[in-house]
């Protein structure tokens, strides 16, 4: 008997806003097929395979779900109905655990805790009258991770094939203030153009994930590398044998012994310290430099290449300290790193004007609920007409 999950699936990756188009790349590179770019999400079609490669490799997906039903849920008795109608044997035994998270917009349903209840209800329901026993709910880490989705009246099912998000990549034991997850960096990483015949600095590294993610680029080490499992590894098709296979054709296009140049500094020991142990957690000492450094004393690069700032946005910091650091960076780029191009994020839209320089990119994103400014200056020698005829 076919499988609700076997054959063609088709699947939802949700991500980052402003890397939509990014995405939809990386996915047609991994093997997706019928991509479509949504709103901080694309949707494609494969099979269970594709489930685990996206998953083990993907930089820039939040998550993989897996959509098992669409229908019309105009009342609460009809979204028990459709749900309890699934075959939830296939998916899940009775004794197992679940977790369920309900996204309502624009809908009559305006309490997403009442949906996830519901769907609970009629899950619980189906076991308990086949078997007479019925799951338990374990939100940290269940056998089955459910998503509803509503909107308007339309509802629609997926299985969250990830189990924690996929910014954990694993590596990252210690954070600093207001770190910026891995995802959001291998995307901004990707989106500066990088390639790894330049040079990559980090002179601001914080917790060293800029570092880590452009290391893992160079390296060709598969972003679920470090992960010690996912959420479809629990599911009751999982099939190992087609898993190992994939993480085999991944880790062979690994290669730590690359010539690319990487480095990173900050001016605080503590956070210093921070970025060398996870450096030191991914295995990857022997690829990245690290310097405690103030950016304004540091010197150019041995090679042009990219330089990526993510310097405070504020916090603690008062007006005229914040606007004092971002003319710094700005004449520190324009002093000491003619010939690299820099990347600049930033929340602070007044503390940016105080680089000084024309940004020839500029780019909207968020670190968490931050709106920010992803800012591209090239530093070049001479005057602007100069560099644009060369």
């Amino acid at each position: 008997m076919k499988n609700i999950l076997s054959g063609t699936l088709q699947l939802v990756i949700p991500c980052h806003y402003g890397f939509e188009d990014l995405v939809a790349q990386e996915l047609l590179e991994i093997g997706a097929e019928q991509i479509e770019v949504h709103n901080r999400a694309v949707s494609c079609k494969g099979s269970m395979g594709l489930v685990y490669k996206i998953n083990y490799t993907s930089r820039l997906a939040l998550r993989v779900l897996v959509k098992i039903a669409a229908f019309e849920a105009s009342d609460s008795n009809t979204l028990y109905e459709e749900i309890y109608d699934l075959p939830w044997e296939e998916l899940l035994k009775p004794n197992g655990t679940l977790a369920i998270n309900s996204i309502c917009n624009q809908s009559a349903f305006d309490n997403s805790m009442f949906v996830s209840m519901r769907a609970k209800d009629a899950i619980a329901d189906f076991f308990r009258h086949r078997a007479g026993i019925r799951p338990s709910v374990d939100n940290e880490n269940p056998d089955l991770r459910i998503q509803v989705h509503i909107f308007k009246n339309q509802a629609t099912v997926l299985l969250d094939s990830s189990g924690h998000s996929l910014h954990m990549r694993g590596y990252r034991t210690g954070v600093n203030k207001a770190p910026i997850n891995e995802v959001l960096a291998a995307g901004l990483i990707i989106k500066s153009g990088w390639t790894n015949e330049q040079a990559f600095y980090d002179p601001m590294c914080g917790s060293g994930t800029f570092l880590i993610e452009a290391a893992m680029m160079a390296t060709k080490t598969p972003a679920g590398f470090y992960r010690k499992g996912f959420g479809f590894e629990h599911w009751l098709i999982f099939d190992a044998v087609a898993y190992k296979m994939i993480v085999q054709e991944a880790l062979e296009q690994r290669n730590l012994k690359i010539k690319t140049h990487i480095q990173g500094s900050d001016s605080a020991q503590r956070s210093l310290k921070t970025a060398r142990e996870n450096i030191k957690n991914a295995g990857l000492g022997s690829c990245i430099q690290t310097t405690l450094a103030n950016f304004e004393n540091t010197a150019a690069l041995e090679l042009p290449g990219t330089i990526i700032l993510n310097p405070p946005y504020g916090g603690r910091l008062d007006k005229d300290n914040v606007e004092a650091l971002y003319k710094s960076i700005g004449d520190t780029l324009k002093k000491n790193y003619t010939g690299s191009t820099a990347w600049v994020i930033s929340a602070n839209k007044e503390a940016v004007k105080h680089i000084g320089l024309n940004a020839s990119k500029k780019y909207i994103v968020f670190n968490g609920q931050l709106e920010c400014r992803f800012l591209k200056y090239d530093m070049y020698s001479g005057t602007k007409k100069v560099f644009s005829q060369a």
